[in-house]
């Protein structure tokens, strides 16, 4: 998962304030830079989560979400106001298809002492929305809960002013800036969630830990072209087949050649939207010397062949496999 082409904006907003992201985006990345509000999720068990500067939230999509300063404000009338994490074209402060109207010192903007925006007392929200499609990240957001809240150990406080010194300055290599922050507080944050003893990790992500098994899960996943077997897998892992079988199947569940068929096929589904793909270019890529052999094994595992499964996808207007982008706000209210 990356962000691509995050969109910065800025709205002042008087309370009561709620904000009800519409994005239908697989994820949402919440930073709290100034102030706390709380998230409702229609999926979250009906109880609104607080979150607070010095904690991190992803929110799992696509089912719309609300940020709002009291638990009680979603509730009132004319509240909340729907946004979008890539700016609504012609709302106060948003971005609107180009530039950044909202940005330091812009409409929706106040300029404090020293000439950036300073908080004085408001919530500035700094917001990233991943827009995901294929079946390779969606293995990560199937064991994603609906919100998970993490405290923020990697000192995002001075990402306030750095951020506002980016979009102010517009230098070179902003954006690449700015996409990459995001994606690394994702990183930060999923891999501190996944090391809690409440977030039920998946085997996968517990496995890659393993002086054993991790190696493997990582050659696998950096190159399944390569026409590995149990010897070879052993091999990389510096043990005999035996005690890798073993192992792996401990650890993930299944032994090391089904997950990485099950790997494999995930890919294939991402490669086979593409509109320049053909089967057999598929199948080497994914590690089959012919087509029937990949076909025969993408049908076992997705129940359709190859060719019927690109045709529904190109039938559907769908692209699975194409690349996940982020839109991103900073938000401010008062």
């Amino acid at each position: 998962m990356r962000a691509d082409g995050a969109v910065f904006g800025r709205s002042v907003l008087a309370p009561p304030w709620a904000l009800r992201f519409t994005d239908r985006a697989a994820m949402t990345l919440l930073v709290p830079l100034h102030g706390e509000g709380w998230i409702a999720h229609p999926q979250d068990a009906g109880r609104p989560r607080p979150l607070r500067v010095g904690e991190v939230a992803i929110v799992r999509g696509p089912e719309p979400f609300v940020f709002a300063d009291e638990t009680g404000t979603a509730a009132r009338p004319g509240t909340p106001r729907d946004v979008r994490c890539g700016g609504a074209p012609g709302e106060r402060g948003d971005p609107g298809g180009g530039g950044n109207p909202g940005g330091p010192g812009g409409p929706g903007g106040r300029r404090g002492p020293g000439g950036r925006g300073e908080p004085d007392g408001r919530t500035v929200l700094m917001a990233g929305a991943y827009h995901v499609r294929g079946e390779v990240p969606r293995r990560l957001l199937r064991v994603l809960p609906p919100v998970v809240v993490v405290a923020d150990d990697h000192d995002c406080a001075p990402l306030r002013d750095y951020f506002e010194l980016q979009l102010a300055e517009g230098r070179h290599g902003r954006q690449i800036v700015l996409d990459r922050l995001l994606d690394w507080l994702l990183v930060c944050t999923l891999r501190d969630w996944f090391d809690r003893p409440e977030a039920d990790s998946p085997a996968w992500y517990r496995a890659l830990g393993d002086d054993t098994v991790g190696p493997v899960l990582r050659a696998m996943h950096e190159a399944p072209d390569r026409p590995w077997t149990l010897a070879s897998l052993a091999a990389v892992a510096g043990v005999s087949r035996t005690t890798l079988a073993k192992r792996f199947a401990e650890l993930v569940g299944e032994p090391p050649l089904a997950y990485l068929t099950d790997w494999r096929m995930a890919l294939a589904a991402d490669l086979l939207a593409e509109p320049a793909a053909t089967v057999t270019s598929v199948a080497r890529r994914v590690g089959y010397a012919d087509a029937f052999g990949f076909s025969s094994a993408f049908k076992r595992v997705r129940g359709v062949s190859p060719s019927t499964y690109r045709a529904e996808v190109s039938a559907a207007g769908a692209h699975p496999g194409e690349q996940p982008g982020a839109g991103a706000r900073l938000r401010e209210s008062r």
